[in-house]
């Protein structure tokens, strides 16, 4: 792999944010030689995606050393000198040395540990892989809630088959004996006894259901053969009483047309 220097040194200084970042000590990594006393040297590392930079101190304004983590496993080690939480960095290439690096406690170590594990492409494209299968069985759950609370809203608002052999059923709704059309008027279709005209006129199907506490477009009464045959039956009455004053006022007025 070629890198251009001055590219990668541009990046490690940029002001694009860090991963990770903290103090290590690393043991003869490349661009750190190791120390006389085998205590390792203390560097200031930055982890940026999948690079890994480290710098002489916080200030640091060019990178001592560059891993690209990419083919490698990180797990935990032992450190040449005693009371160090250390880990390595393995790869899987064959004469490559791995970076042996150590931080100053067990939470830095575990912190260190789950960054670098987390930081190839690699790693990405799994994370990015479950959380698409993720999102198709949410929607495949989904749809299949919508579905069954589509079938359930059909069902009820499906109505009911008309039962053939039960009486007072009309279009599969049950019409109860004062709402019935028929018990409204009589057979005959003339107005009830003991009314006059005008106030039969005023008196109507709808009226009569008001005035009893029901309302003509109830759920007994939504079906649209039942509401035809009310206000029929009161348009056929208002027209039958209609004909019968033209045919008593018809005599009359040929009296008077008469010499």
């Amino acid at each position: 792999m070629k890198l251009n220097e001055r590219s990668v040194a541009h990046y490690a200084l940029s002001d694009s944010p860090a991963d990770h970042t903290g103090f290590l000590r690393t043991w003869g990594g490349a661009g750190t030689p190791p120390t006389p006393s085998g205590a390792g040297r203390r560097c200031w590392f930055v982890l940026k995606g999948n690079l890994l930079f480290s710098f002489e101190s916080r200030e640091g304004r060019a990178p001592l050393s560059l891993v690209v983590l990419e083919g490698c496993t990180v797990e935990l080690a032992e450190a040449p000198v005693p009371e160090e939480f250390a880990f390595a960095i393995r790869f899987d290439a064959p004469g490559v040395r791995p970076h042996l690096l150590a931080a100053d406690g067990p939470a830095a170590q575990e912190a260190w540990v789950k960054a670098l594990s987390r930081a190839s492409f690699g790693y990405m494209r799994l994370v990015v892989r479950e959380l698409e299968s993720q999102l198709r069985e949410a929607h495949h759950s989904l749809d299949l809630h919508r579905r069954s609370s589509w079938k359930a809203v059909s069902s009820r608002c499906k109505p009911q088959a008309p039962d053939r052999w039960s009486p007072g059923l009309e279009n599969g709704h049950s019409l109860s004996r004062d709402c019935s059309p028929i018990g409204l008027v009589e057979e005959g279709g003339s107005r009830p006894a003991g009314r006059g005209l005008a106030e039969w006129e005023l008196q109507g199907p709808a009226n009569l259901l008001l005035g009893r506490g029901q309302s003509p477009v109830s759920p007994e009464t939504s079906c649209f053969s039942t509401l035809h045959e009310w206000y029929g039956r009161e348009i056929m009455e208002l027209r039958r009483a209609w004909l019968q004053r033209a045919q008593e006022n018809q005599p009359e007025c040929k009296d008077q047309d008469r010499p």
